[in-house]
């Protein structure tokens, strides 16, 4: 699906990344907290035979070294993303960034803002003293899912980032070995600790008017039980031009769940830009 494992070596942090792809406007992927890059998956199999995409490990996921031991901020995060740009020699690139991706995918618009073909930011939020906690139960679980007993978090993280009524229509079976192997196992408690430090941290409210001419599309999940649903209007409405697509029935797992209809709709989003 990639080429051979590549990594960028900073002074803070050894990026590890991979690329598919040959042509098309490039297409650079942001993943969310605690999770590797390569859990893209079902866009980078969809995107592929229109554009070249490239996906990374954020630093204390996957194969990402961070060598800085201070709590990460949203600007070093953002810097590594720049820094698989940079790699690749390409000049922009169509941003899409999901959960805590999508604070990242923020930060490369508002701090390299030419370097944003266009941005897509999905199931994320603006920051701010709303948004330093998800709803109560939400709270609850997300702690026992990622900072928990080790055999339960798999169980509880599929509750926490799917809608019961989609786990009622599929084998689970697959989807928490997945989870397990694939979410559960990919960082250690501190370094998941260093990604919450940056999403505390994370304040864009007041400078995303500056986006006014990126092409930006909002994607709502519904269902989000870790995004406040009106959140995703929220950051509408402070990137002036934006547009706000719903998926009235999903959760945070929108990449896995809705994966067929949200690759359209950012193929499309893509296209359209590409055309201007």
């Amino acid at each position: 699906m990639s080429d051979p494992m590549r990594f960028v070596e900073l002074p803070d942090a050894r990026v590890h990344y991979a690329t598919a792809g040959s042509s098309g406007s490039p297409v650079l992927l942001v993943m969310g907290f605690g999770v590797p890059g390569h859990m893209w998956l079902n866009q980078i199999e969809a995107f592929t035979s229109r554009h070249r995409v490239a996906w990374f490990d954020n630093a204390g996921a996957g194969q990402t070294t961070p060598t800085f031991r201070r709590p990460a901020t949203m600007h070093d995060l953002g810097r590594h993303a720049v820094a698989v740009l940079d790699a690749l020699g390409w000049t922009d690139a169509h941003v899409v960034g999901v959960s805590m991706g999508g604070m990242i995918a923020q930060e490369v618009a508002l701090g390299w803002q030419p370097r944003v073909r266009s941005l897509a930011l999905v199931a994320t939020h603006a920051g701010g003293l709303r948004n330093l906690s998800p709803p109560p139960r939400s709270l609850v679980m997300f702690a026992r899912a990622f900072l928990g007993p080790r055999a339960h978090r798999a169980r509880v993280l599929e509750s926490l980032i799917f809608p019961d009524e989609y786990l009622r229509t599929i084998d689970v079976a697959p989807l928490r070995r997945a989870l397990r192997d694939q979410v559960v196992s990919a960082a250690t408690v501190g370094e998941r600790l260093r990604q919450i430090a940056a999403i505390v941290g994370h304040r864009t409210a007041h400078r995303l008017h500056q986006l006014a001419r990126t092409p930006t599309l909002v994607v709502k999940a519904s269902r989000d039980r870790l995004v406040r649903p009106s959140e995703h209007h929220r950051l509408h409405h402070l990137i002036p031009g934006s547009r706000l697509v719903e998926f009235e029935d999903a959760g945070h797992a929108i990449l896995h769940q809705c994966a067929a209809r949200l690759n359209d709709v950012l193929l499309d989003h893509f296209a359209t830009v590409d055309r201007a």
